[in-house]
C-alpha cells in the first residue's frame, strides 16, 4: 500500500520546524522565559527539535517535557477498554513561563483541549501557544494553532500520517485514503 500523496520530505518538514522556530522568537520577543512540552507520541521530538533549534539560534536553554492526555480524553471509554497510560515529565515550574505546546497534527481540536486540561492541573503558566507541524481542519471544538508547518485541507475520509526519525526511521508526511489502510 503507497499513500496517496507526500505532503512533506524529511527537507520540507527541517524547514517547516526551522520557520516555526523563527515565528516562536519573533512573537515572544526572543525565547526567554520559553518551554516547550510535547503531546505524547509524535509531538515529544517536536518538542524537542524545536527547542534544539530555539537554543541555536538564541543562545538560552529551552526546557521541554512530554504530556500524556490519555485520561483527558472526552473519548477515553471508546478508545480501549485499558488504555495505555505513558509519562508525563514537566521537569521545570510552569510558573512565569510561556508555554508552547506542540503535537503532530491538528484536526477536531480535541487532542488540544484534553492537552491543555492535563497542563492546566500541573499549574498555572504565564501563557500558552499551540504549534502543529500539520493542520487539516475539521475542527469541532474553538481551538487554532499559533504556529503551523503546513496548512493541509482534507476529506473527512482521508488520514495524515506523520513520520518522524525517532518513532519511524524517516521524516515525512503522508496522505492516505482511510479505505486504503482497512
Amino acid at each position: 500500500m503507497t499513500p496517496k500523496a507526500t505532503i512533506l520530505t524529511a527537507d520540507e518538514v527541517r524547514r517547516a520546524l526551522t520557520r516555526i522556530a523563527h515565528e516562536i522568537i519573533e512573537r515572544n520577543k526572543g525565547a526567554e522565559n520559553l518551554a516547550l512540552i510535547g503531546v505524547h507520541t509524535r509531538g515529544i521530538p517536536l518538542a524537542r527539535r524545536l527547542a534544539e533549534k530555539l537554543s541555536t539560534l538564541e543562545g538560552v536553554d529551552v526546557p521541554t517535557g512530554m504530556l500524556d492526555i490519555t485520561l483527558y480524553r472526552d473519548d477515553l471509554s471508546e478508545v480501549a477498554q485499558q488504555p495505555i497510560i505513558r509519562e508525563t515529565q514537566v521537569p521545570f515550574d510552569l510558573r512565569d513561563r510561556r508555554v508552547i505546546l506542540v503535537d503532530d497534527v491538528l484536526y477536531t481540536g480535541r487532542t488540544v483541549r484534553a492537552a491543555l486540561d492535563a497542563l492546566i492541573d500541573l499549574g498555572r503558566p504565564a501563557g500558552i501557544q499551540l504549534a502543529v507541524l500539520v493542520d487539516r481542519g475539521h475542527r469541532e471544538l474553538p481551538i487554532r494553532a499559533d504556529y503551523v508547518g503546513k496548512n493541509l485541507p482534507t476529506a473527512a475520509s482521508e488520514v495524515v500520517k506523520v513520520k518522524l526519525q525517532e518513532t519511524d526511521g524517516v521524516d515525512s508526511v503522508e496522505l492516505w485514503d482511510m479505505e486504503a489502510l482497512r
